[in-house]
C-alpha cells in the first residue's frame, strides 16, 4: 500500500499533527524529509532500509556523504541526499548552539522592559500579552488589538485562547498609552478585573497589567490593584 492508502493516524505527516512530534519514529520522521519511496518501497519502507544499514544509528547516518545516500538507495536522487544530509547537519548545529535564554519577569520593571521597544514609539494604542511558564519565564508575546490614538479593544476569549493554547500558567497584559497620560481608564480598570477573574476560572494567574508611555510606566500589581 502506498503512504495516502494508509489509516491518517499512521500516516507520518498526519500522526505528527495528531498526536504530536515526539510520537514518530526516526524512520517516519526520515519518510517526512524524503516525501516518497520507490516502486518497491513507501517512504517509510525506504527510511527504515535507510536506518538498518547503519544500525539505526542517527550518527552514523550522518556520516553518509551524498554520493554514498544515492548509490546505496534506490529511491534516492541528490534532492532527497540533500536534504537528509542538511537536515542532519542542522541538528549537529542545534547541539552546538546555546540554549535558548527567555526572559525572566521577576517585577513590572521587568514587564516593562519586555513591552517598551515594542510600543513606546507608537502613535496608537496597542494591547499586547506576555505569556509565563510555572518559572515565570516568557514563552511568548503576542499582539492582541491594535486601535486608534484614545484606546484599543480587548477580547478576553481571545487573550485566553493564546494562554491555554500555549499551555501558560500566568499572563502579563500590557498596553500603551500614546498621550503620555499614565492614569488608567475605566475600560483598563474593567478589562482588568474581568481578565483576572476569567483567568483564575482556567487555573492561570494574571500577574500585572502595565501601561507604558516613553519611559515611565504604570503597574496594576505595584498598586495593590490585582
Amino acid at each position: 500500500m502506498k503512504i495516502k492508502e494508509w489509516a491518517a493516524e499512521d500516516r507520518p505527516r498526519e500522526k505528527m499533527l495528531l498526536k504530536g512530534i515526539s510520537s514518530l519514529s526516526d524512520a517516519e520522521l526520515l519518510a517526512i524529509l524524503i516525501g516518497s519511496g520507490n516502486q518497491d518501497e513507501t517512504a517509510v519502507q525506504l527510511s527504515q532500509r535507510i536506518l538498518h544499514t547503519v544500525d539505526n544509528n542517527l550518527n552514523a547516518l550522518g556520516k553518509l556523504s551524498i554520493k554514498e545516500l544515492k548509490t546505496r538507495f534506490k529511491g534516492v536522487g541528490t534532492v532527497k541526499a540533500i536534504t537528509i544530509v542538511a537536515a542532519l547537519e542542522l541538528g549537529r548545529r542545534r547541539g552546538n548552539s546555546e540554549p535558548l535564554q527567555r526572559s525572566v519577569i521577576r517585577c513590572s520593571q521587568d514587564a516593562f522592559h519586555l513591552f517598551h521597544p515594542l510600543l513606546c514609539d507608537l502613535p496608537h494604542e496597542e494591547l499586547w500579552v506576555a505569556l509565563l511558564n510555572k518559572a515565570s519565564k516568557v514563552t511568548d508575546r503576542i499582539k492582541i488589538s491594535q486601535g486608534g490614538t484614545g484606546e484599543t479593544s480587548a477580547d478576553l476569549r481571545i487573550i485566553l485562547k493564546a494562554a491555554i493554547n500555549s499551555l501558560a500558567s500566568g499572563i502579563i497584559l500590557c498596553h500603551n498609552h500614546p498621550s503620555g497620560n499614565l492614569r488608567p481608564s475605566r475600560q483598563d480598570d474593567r478589562l482588568t478585573s474581568q481578565l483576572k477573574e476569567a483567568a483564575r476560572l482556567m487555573e492561570i494567574t494574571l500577574f500585572d497589567h502595565i501601561i507604558l508611555s516613553d519611559d515611565h510606566y504604570y503597574s496594576y500589581a505595584d498598586e495593590g490593584k490585582l
